[in-house]
């Protein structure tokens, strides 16, 4: 982009919304990179990376800026929406691209910044020495001035358009576009996509608990598998209380709920607490009241 014929090129300034899209590509890229890093590692042992972390996200920042901000003046995010950084302190309006120094001190303060914000709390964390006290206080205190001023610098970015982050105020680097844009088409099929889906979505979460789901599957069942295609020995094992309705096996502390179908108490009170509208499921009638078999039954009936 910086060709011999930058020069030339006149300035045209960016919006608001292109400079804040390309800030959040970059970040996106940049968890796409550390994501595809970790995935390396991840065979070995658990926490490998931890300790080297704030290194190696510094040293893997350091190869985007220089195949981005170093060779090309501009950053992933920005090369995609057709923009670049111009040295801002030059005094004509021609596009001038930015200095060895301005590359350097971009370096400096973005990724030694980020790497001295991560690791100096580790530096300081476990020194209980009155000095060392002393200076992560200072530490904090320098971070929330800078977060501070990050806002105000965020503030005015609204007001004005210009410098939309700290760094690029300092170094006195703007953003602009490469070649003339037209006007911006916005399309709101998408968007009205997602504001359907969204709607229909937050309509199903709505309407899903006044759903009883127990009682449906219960009567989608009758009618795939009625009580007469039953076989007669399932018939006779449910007529004579060999099997439980619910789990098919020898029912522990037989119950019934009005109909000549039998229980266990567990499986059918756990059943009915959990949906009040609780039916059988071998002939769909609804839980009138849980009574205990009055005679018993012999574990000999079943040879």
């Amino acid at each position: 982009m910086a060709s011999s014929t930058g020069n030339e090129k006149s300035v045209n300034p960016v919006l608001r919304i292109s400079q804040l899209d390309a800030l959040e590509l970059n970040k996106a890229l940049e968890q796409l990179v550390w994501s595809q890093f970790t995935r390396c590692f991840h065979g070995f042992k658990p926490g490998v990376l931890a300790q080297f972390e704030p290194e190696i996200k510094a040293f893997l920042w350091l190869i985007l800026w220089r195949f981005t901000i170093y060779s090309k003046n501009a950053t992933v995010g920005q090369a995609i929406l057709n923009i670049q950084y111009k040295n801002n302190l030059s005094q004509t309006e021609k596009y001038q691209p930015l200095s060895k120094h301005q590359k350097l001190w971009y370096l400096i303060f973005t990724v030694g910044g980020r790497w001295l914000e991560e690791r100096c709390y580790d530096l300081f964390s476990n020194r209980q020495l009155q000095s060392f006290c002393k200076i992560k206080s200072y530490i904090n205190f320098g971070t929330g001035l800078l977060k501070l001023c990050g806002l105000v610098n965020f503030l005015i970015f609204l007001q004005k358009g210009t410098f939309a982050t700290l760094t690029e105020r300092v170094l006195g680097i703007r953003s602009v576009f490469c070649h003339l844009q037209s006007v911006r088409q916005v399309g709101f099929e998408y968007m009205n996509r997602e504001l359907l889906w969204h709607g229909f979505a937050e309509f199903l979460i709505y309407l899903l608990p006044f759903i009883n789901v127990q009682k449906m599957k219960v009567k989608i069942a009758s009618w795939c598998l009625p009580v007469a295609g039953l076989s007669k020995s399932e018939n006779t094992s449910a007529v004579h209380c060999k099997e439980c309705s619910l789990c098919g096996e020898w029912p522990t502390m037989p119950h019934t709920i009005g109909c000549s179908h039998v229980f266990c108490y567990y499986c059918i009170k756990s059943n009915y607490l959990y949906d009040m509208y609780f039916t059988c499921p071998k002939c769909g009638s609804e839980v009138h009241s849980l009574q205990p078999l009055k005679y018993k039954i012999e574990m000999t009936e079943l040879h």
